[in-house]
């Protein structure tokens, strides 16, 4: 049996397990720098491979607002169903680096006839940025997202428009920006094959 000397205290004898610990680490480490390089990986590892995209609505506001009533107050009385028109188009215009203006186009027209009732048109825009996205979709948010969030606002101020011009409210159904957006790619597809 080994005897302990008698400086020795088990204080020390777990600073020397400590000491033997630490050796036994540090013989596992490289020595050529990959210790540095793993742990730098490690590090990347955890954190996220880029910067989540974002898409957001910096202002919105009535860009161009008409409203025609030619044949007031004989057109207010009533009569038949008239027949309306409606047309909806999406516009983007570039702007500063970074932000897009989206103008979201709303014709409406309503006649009885031959005559008109009343036509609005409204141009309601928003300024719009995109960040960590790429081209295509950037271009996705500008034509879908952006006009999906307008179009409350446009179709309130529409149906105000309307109201004030002595006629019901306008109140248009929610539109499908997707499939618009597919029917306008589709469009400059065939326009492209026919050029071709």
């Amino acid at each position: 049996m080994a005897r302990k000397k008698a400086s020795e205290t088990p204080a020390d004898d777990e600073k020397k397990a400590d000491d033997k610990a630490e050796e036994t680490k540090a013989d596992a480490t490289p020595t050529n720098g990959g210790g540095a390089a793993a742990a730098a990986a490690a590090a990347a590892a955890a954190k996220p491979a880029g910067a989540a995209p974002r898409f957001q609505a910096l202002a919105q506001y009535i860009k161009d607002l008409s409203v025609e009533n030619p044949n007031s107050p004989e057109s207010m009385r009533g009569g038949k169903q008239p027949k309306i028109d409606i047309n909806v188009s999406v516009g983007v215009n570039p702007k500063a680096e970074g932000t897009n203006e989206v103008v979201l186009k709303l014709d409406a027209k309503a006649g009885s006839g031959k005559d008109m009732l009343f036509a609005v048109e409204l141009a309601y825009a928003g300024l719009f940025r995109a960040e960590n996205m790429t081209q295509e979709q950037t271009q996705v948010a500008l034509m879908i997202e952006g006009p999906r969030l307008l179009f409350p606002f446009a179709r309130e101020i529409l149906a105000n428009a309307t109201r004030q011009a002595g006629f019901p409210p306008l109140m248009l159904d929610p539109v499908d920006f997707l499939a618009l957006y597919r029917q306008r790619a589709a469009q400059a597809q065939a326009a492209q094959a026919a050029a071709s």
